[in-house]
């Protein structure tokens, strides 16, 4: 039974907060002025010889008006697009990388990690896992 239950509520929370995870809060002291970085919770499958379109997201405070500089750091064995952005204030918050695997990489799991550094405060940071599989 408890088990059931257990399942019960992940399922829940998953469905209510969506397949992101997201970072420590950067910026400012408070949420109002500062921000964070949603990544997909869970291991993103690529194939051999893949290229895949993964959204990193900054989930910006209502009084967080700044550009932030976003950083992309991966694992030897698959490559990641691009690797610097910069999000002005006023645009969409959403970031569009693509992951690749050679159609000869070694199968299994990769970390990207994903840095936020605002103009002013404190940056922030996250990662999220991408597992290699065959085609």
């Amino acid at each position: 039974m408890k088990t059931v239950i257990t399942f019960v509520m992940t399922l829940v929370l998953v469905t209510m907060y969506g397949c992101q995870s997201s970072s420590p809060r950067g910026g400012g002291i408070t949420r109002d002025v500062g921000f964070k970085i949603a990544v997909p919770t869970f291991s993103t499958e690529v194939k051999q010889g893949e290229t895949k379109n993964i959204t990193v997201s900054l989930a910006r405070g209502p009084y967080f008006k700044q550009d932030v500089k976003v950083q992309i750091n991966y694992s030897p064995g698959i490559s990641v697009e691009p690797t610097k952005v910069m999000v002005k204030a006023s645009d969409n918050p959403d970031v569009q990388i693509q992951i690749s695997a050679a159609k000869d990489a070694a199968l299994g799991d990769y970390q990207i990690s994903v840095k936020g550094t605002p103009e002013t405060g404190e940056p922030t940071s996250t990662q999220f896992n991408v597992t290699v599989v065959v085609p």
